[in-house]
């Protein structure tokens, strides 16, 4: 490991605003596992960190947090979590938050598998996935999937929102299947988000690998739908043609507006 991620690592070990568990600490072996115990903030979160009763909204699969970020300073009146498992690029959010005293944003660094560990039911108001990787090979390893919209369920209030920002195609056309199956509420549904203006919230922020893809004439894809809770899941098994095209290099520099 570079000394470069060791510092970060050492540095997120002092930000008031990042929180580190794994399934080990919690008493369980693996990420799969489900019965785990309760973090302890999980429950708290208003209580004991953000000190208000404000929405919970959580960003999962932050990667930098530049998204988890931007929508705390655009939205005051709600907090905001980013989730993700890689502390390296986490850090670049967190130590933003910090310096700018960004009081409405937290930085939870864990397994989205189990994420209904550090959050009690109906705690958390409204999610956002923001161009996670479309796990073309694993259905349960897709932040969409029905799997992990039963996890979802378990810390989401009723009527919570669901959102998904991707250049996946592959990801835009399972999600859309699965909505299409299970009888969630769909509020958006859009395969080129920048060519329509219903949908601002969504355009209003654009990640490093967002402004990738448009740079490089690609669409944009949403979808919104309210978590109803369900009984039971149905999980797509209709074949989906794979993505075949790859991200720039971490380096890439995008082009100016």
């Amino acid at each position: 490991m570079g000394k470069n991620k060791l510092k970060k690592f050492a540095e997120m070990e002092t930000f008031q605003n990042v929180f580190q568990c794994g399934a080990r600490e919690l008493g369980g072996r693996q990420p799969s596992e489900v019965s785990l115990q309760k973090h302890p903030m999980a429950g708290h979160w208003r209580e004991q960190f953000f000190h208000n009763d404000k929405p919970i909204v959580l960003e999962l699969g932050c990667g930098r947090g530049e998204y988890t970020v931007g929508l705390a300073r655009k939205y005051p009146d709600r907090n905001f979590i980013g989730v993700d498992i890689k502390g390296a690029r986490m850090w670049a959010g967190a130590k933003e938050a910090t310096l700018d005293g960004l009081r409405n944003v937290a930085f939870l660094r864990t397994n989205i598998e189990i994420i209904t560990a550090f959050f009690a039911p109906d705690e958390v108001d409204e999610i956002w996935i923001t161009f996670c990787d479309p796990q073309m090979k694993k259905a349960t390893k897709r932040l969409t999937s029905t799997w992990f919209m039963q996890r979802y369920q378990r810390i989401v209030r009723p009527g919570g929102l669901i959102h998904l920002k991707t250049d996946s195609p592959f990801l835009y056309t399972y999600t859309r299947e699965m909505l299409r199956l299970n009888p969630y509420p769909v509020l958006a549904d859009t395969d080129d988000l920048y060519a329509c203006e219903q949908y601002p919230d969504a355009q209003s922020l654009k990640t490093h690998y967002e402004r990738q893809w448009l740079d490089r004439g690609m669409r944009i894809k949403y979808l919104a739908w309210s978590l109803t809770p369900l009984a039971s899941w149905e999980e797509p098994t209709v074949e989906i043609e794979h993505d075949t095209y790859r991200s720039y290099g971490r380096n890439y520099t995008t082009k100016p507006e």
